[in-house]
């Protein structure tokens, strides 16, 4: 037995945010079951990439629809991801992760025997909430399981690649098995088969900071995030048509009235003091590019692939693997430049990775061959690892020990921000023409400017800091 696996003192008890009623860490299985849970999460989310056309036209979904088929995931993971994280904060780790495995592969089943693009795009935003409990209370169990820098650094390393791991294997999964259908019933078992695991071999954690639960802030933040998702959706039929401009104007409102509750309240989803950090709006910044440049753009490229080369599922899934294996490989080795390079600079390298890659894309898809992708996936593979790696380990490191799974909820609620206004952004401007491959270079353009500007953000900040 290692010192990790140690009984718990009270002093190091402190230090991993754990009461004394908490039973001690183990950091193996910890890690084991949190990676899986996050694969499997990750998988659920990026099933329908490569099956967007055939659920389109099981489901009758129009072509301004299908941006809500791949949203509705993101969009429950950004309005719960925080308030998950303080609930796990507050009141278990472990008791949130569990629920949250649970849900998944309950919704995810449920998503399988759906008949219309509502009902999915519904059971979509519930696999998202249960995902977001998944993923804010993981890093929150992985840092208490894991109290030193060293360990800190190699679990959220592994835990990193797990997340560019699952979003590999969704789409394979997904492509290999006879319908969309019979996948989410898959996904949905192997969750509930985690949640199982982790009931013996999970240890509770808390920092409970008394209170109520601010069920008005996740109210407010929902509403804003579907108000924006909504109009950057009906933006592709004319952004300046009275329901977008009224749309979005709800949505800034919303946010105000979010950011006034969250100054008032005693148990605040987020701690706006930490908007006053930069490492905080680093991680925050990191989160909300990678969402809107990288998700964005290769959440909708399977299904451009396929409609545009016409290539199969399967032959897209591999061809997709070819980035996301790439990503995770890389994610799993970045444990290797703690010292050399910071995870800021990791962020700005990875954004200038991908804004690279996708400029040699530009042309690909009007040329009629595939293998003219194949440098940008290489590279953006290489670009999307680094940032995977660095983005959990910023995380933590930018909110206090005891806040872990409140700093990992804030981090990714803008990742999937991001994500969905960038998927509802790639949509649109993909299908602005009626030349597929000509709006796909116009996406690719945007998604290498936010890229761009994702890379200066967190330069800029790190040279504030």
């Amino acid at each position: 037995m290692t010192g990790l696996d140690s009984a718990t003192t009270p002093a190091t008890a402190s230090v991993r945010g754990t009461t004394a009623r908490d039973a001690p860490a183990r950091p193996r299985a910890t890690l084991a079951l949190t990676s899986a849970a996050t694969a499997v999460a990750l998988m659920t989310y990026t099933a329908p990439m490569v099956t967007l056309p055939d659920t389109a036209a099981a489901l009758h979904t129009p072509l301004s629809g299908q941006a809500w088929l791949l949203n509705g995931t993101p969009l429950g993971l950004a309005a719960l991801l925080l308030v998950a994280g303080s609930l796990a904060d507050d009141y278990g780790r472990r008791r949130v992760f569990l629920a949250g495995t649970l849900a998944l592969g309950l919704t995810t089943a449920l998503g399988a025997l759906t008949t219309s693009t509502w009902l999915f795009t519904l059971a979509r935003i519930a696999q998202g909430a249960a995902s977001a409990a998944i993923l804010a209370s993981s890093l929150g169990l992985l840092v208490a399981a894991f109290p030193t820098a060293r360990g800190r650094l190699h679990a959220t390393g592994v835990w990193g690649a797990f997340v560019s791991g699952g979003i590999a294997v969704g789409p394979l999964v997904a492509g290999a098995l006879p319908t969309w259908r019979v996948a989410y019933g898959v996904l949905g078992a192997a969750a509930v088969l985690v949640g199982a695991l982790g009931t013996r071999a999970l240890a509770e954690s808390r920092a409970p900071r008394g209170g109520r639960p601010d069920i008005l802030g996740a109210v407010t933040f929902g509403l804003a995030l579907v108000a924006l998702v909504a109009a950057l959706t009906l933006g592709r039929d004319g952004w300046l048509r009275a329901p977008v401009g009224l749309l979005l104007a709800a949505a800034v409102l919303l946010i105000a009235a979010f950011a006034a509750v969250e100054r008032r309240t005693g148990t605040p989803m987020i701690d706006l003091g930490l908007l006053r950090h930069a490492r905080f709006l680093a991680s925050a910044a990191g989160g909300l590019f990678t969402g809107l440049a990288v998700i964005g753009m290769f959440s909708f490229l399977p299904a451009l692939l396929q409609q545009t080369l016409r290539l199969s599922p399967m032959r897209t899934a591999w061809l997709f693997l070819l980035w996301s294996g790439l990503s995770f490989a890389v994610a799993l080795q970045v444990k290797h430049l703690a010292g050399r390079i910071a995870p800021r600079a990791q962020l700005a390298v990875g954004f200038a990775l991908h804004t690279i890659a996708v400029l040699t894309m530009l042309g690909a898809l009007a040329s009629g061959s595939w293998t003219r992708l194949l440098p940008g996936l290489v590279i953006g593979g290489v670009g999307s690892g680094l940032l995977n790696g660095a983005l959990p380990l910023l995380a933590v490191e930018s909110v206090p020990r005891e806040r872990a799974a409140m700093g990992s909820g804030a981090q990714q609620t803008f990742r999937y921000i991001g994500s969905c206004a960038g998927v509802a952004l790639t949509i649109a401007l993909a299908t602005s023409t009626r030349d597929l491959a000509h709006g796909a270079n116009i996406a690719l353009l945007v998604s290498a400017g936010l890229a761009a500007v994702g890379a200066v953000s967190v330069v800029a900040l790190r040279e504030r800091a």
